[in-house]
């Protein structure tokens, strides 16, 4: 009777259908946040089509508003001529006066909503009237089915089968016969009310996907980011360590991290960032892949840590999953504040590799990607995601475990022939040093955060050799270069007017606006970032194939003086900083100011 399992099983029956789809979540920050209220509104966004879909959408077709505060806020996110499906009980005095309407005012009633198709239901009382058999259930618990009531009465507009939702319900309260049962009595209640309150004039039906053929399933960010991690786990041979410390939007990972144990994964629920991540280490410098999670507030307590693993040149990888900020700043809202803090981020001369997911599907990829950066030049590796791609969903096309490339791994067993004594600090041509593991006869070295001599490991003061580090460890991370793909254009031509560049979350805004021009006719194309530190190494070559590059980011403008610095392209920024994916019409009209 969760209003998560609901929102989950939507998207669930809409990818078994074979319909292309995205999601957006939107939540409040407070645990309890005030029913009723403004703040306390919390709303699910979903963009179905049998087209290809690639943003949850900038305005709604239909707004389901439970309360006064929830059409309140989402009003504005509604096209016009929309359709409103209205909870009478939710516009009662008391939740007119909690979403601070006027007192009398009363938008159902007040002509306010006029250019709308406005269809008033009375969810509560008939979600009750459902449920009126199930004595053992109070009225508390009898209500928190209303989203199930409304979610058939949805499945009943777009002619969805309810076989798959019973069956989802089925698997989650199974165990639990009065819950699984009063859940299918009210779903199937919300369903035939559609069909016999002759309230709605149209009924739609939307085709399947034109998708590539394969075997999909539904994924959210973090879902598909701890299979990738899993799957790098496996392909390397070596079990996977998470230490980490609970903070939003990041938690699921360890939470999803756990349920592994079967393919030796092990989870470590820290008291504190910083122990989360020094655990991590310490499993990198025993021989496992460490990993830790984080957003954010705990990247910045990290910090020294991150500096300590990049001293001492061992895997690890570091997830964020960005939030709005500075500090506590918006813990539920989306946000891509942090690729400065993973740039520079750390105290002296600390560079980190850095790659970031573009569609929570990506994220399954970019995991994987990060376990074999790491594990292959011995560093740690920054994977950035986002609030946006961590709970939004999409068909995610799996791959066979056979067809993933295996991950080799290289652990110093012993002394090589010629070799007098170990040199921890001696270096491949990736310039990695070797990993050997505590405890090998002969193999026994010195670790920590002073300074190292060149080869020896040896703590050294010396000006000169402290040069030479800083600048082999720079070169280091620069030659991860040769061993990632060149950068592509997504869509549009080599050489053109205008290019549009992105990272991150703004792939899909980014990829419909642009589609939307072309199909105008403008010159204008699309590349998305995903190794953002090191750059490919053609991309500087293709940014001046452009007369124009417009980077758009939902922050004050980060890569955008990346790009600057390096490449000496004098791009245009467009940003957006509200806690939310910028809106496809807002850059297209941007990218027209180009023309």
């Amino acid at each position: 009777m969760q209003n998560e399992v609901v929102l989950q099983d939507v998207a669930n029956n809409t990818a078994l259908l074979g319909i292309d789809l995205a999601t957006f979540p939107d939540f409040p920050a407070e645990i309890r946040a005030p029913l009723g209220t403004v703040p306390g509104v919390s709303g699910f966004q979903i963009h179905f089509s049998s087209n290809r879909v690639y943003t949850p959408g900038d305005v709604c077709d239909v707004l389901v508003a439970m309360n006064a505060a929830a059409l309140k806020v989402n009003l504005k996110g509604l096209k016009k001529g929309g359709k409103i499906i209205a909870n009478i009980e939710g516009f009662d005095t008391k939740n007119l006066r909690l979403a601070a309407y006027a007192d009398g005012v009363n938008p159902l009633e007040d002509g306010s909503l006029d250019g709308y198709e406005l269809v008033k239901v009375d969810v509560t009382k008939l979600t009750r009237e459902a449920l009126k058999e199930y004595t053992e259930l109070g009225n508390k618990e009898r209500d928190r089915a209303k989203n199930m009531f409304v979610l058939g009465l949805i499945y009943w507009i777009y002619n969805r089968n309810l076989e798959t939702t019973i069956e989802f319900l089925k698997d989650k309260f199974g165990k639990k016969p009065t819950i699984f049962n009063s859940n299918v009595d009210v779903l199937k209640a919300g369903y035939f009310y559609g069909e016999t309150a002759e309230l709605f004039t149209t009924r739609y039906k939307v085709e399947k996907s034109k998708m590539e053929p394969g075997h999909y399933r539904s994924i959210m960010g973090n879902q598909a980011l701890s299979m990738g991690l899993i799957a790098g786990a496996q392909k390397s041979g070596l079990p996977l360590f998470l230490g980490s410390y609970p903070i939003t939007p990041a938690t699921d990972i360890l939470h999803e991290l756990s349920k592994y144990k079967n393919f030796g994964i092990r989870t470590f629920q820290a008291e504190d960032e910083i122990a989360g991540i020094s655990a991590a280490i310490g499993a990198s410098y025993g021989g496992s892949i460490g990993l830790t999670t984080t957003s954010g507030p705990g990247m910045a307590l990290k910090t020294e840590a991150l500096g300590l693993a990049m001293m001492l040149e061992i895997p690890l990888v570091i997830v964020n999953i960005q939030r709005g900020g500075p500090s506590t700043g918006l813990p539920t809202k989306t946000e891509q504040s942090d690729l400065m803090q993973a740039y520079y981020g750390r105290n002296g001369e600390a560079p980190i590799p850095v790659i970031a997911a573009s569609t929570p599907s990506d994220c399954f990829e970019m995991a994987f990607e990060a376990v074999r950066i790491a594990l292959q030049h011995m560093t740690p590796v920054i994977l950035l995601s986002d609030g946006y791609i961590a709970n939004g969903a999409e068909p995610w096309k799996y791959p066979n475990a056979s067809d993933l490339p295996k991950i080799d791994v290289h652990f110093k067993t012993g002394l090589d022939e010629g070799e007098e004594k170990f040199l921890p600090y001696k270096r491949n041509e990736k310039l990695a040093r070797p990993w050997a593991i505590p405890g090998t006869p002969g193999l026994e070295h010195r670790i920590g955060g002073l300074e190292k001599q060149a080869e020896t490991g040896n703590v050294s003061y010396d000006s000169d050799n402290h040069e030479f580090m800083v600048k082999t460890r720079e070169a280091k991370v620069e030659k991860i270069a040769d061993y990632i793909p060149l950068q592509t254009i997504d869509s549009g031509k080599e050489k053109g007017k205008v290019l549009v560049v992105g990272w991150g979350s703004t792939y899909g805004t980014i990829k419909s606006a642009v589609q939307e021009l072309q199909e105008k006719g403008k010159d204008v194309s699309h590349a998305h970032i995903k190794y953002m530190r090191p750059f490919p190494k053609n991309l500087g070559e293709i940014l001046k194939n452009y007369e124009t590059v417009l980077i758009p980011e939902i922050n004050n403008g980060q890569l955008i003086k990346i790009i600057r610095d390096k490449y000496f392209i004098d791009a245009k920024g467009f940003n957006r900083i509200m806690g939310s994916p910028i809106a496809k019409h807002e850059l297209v009209a941007e990218i027209e100011k180009l023309f």
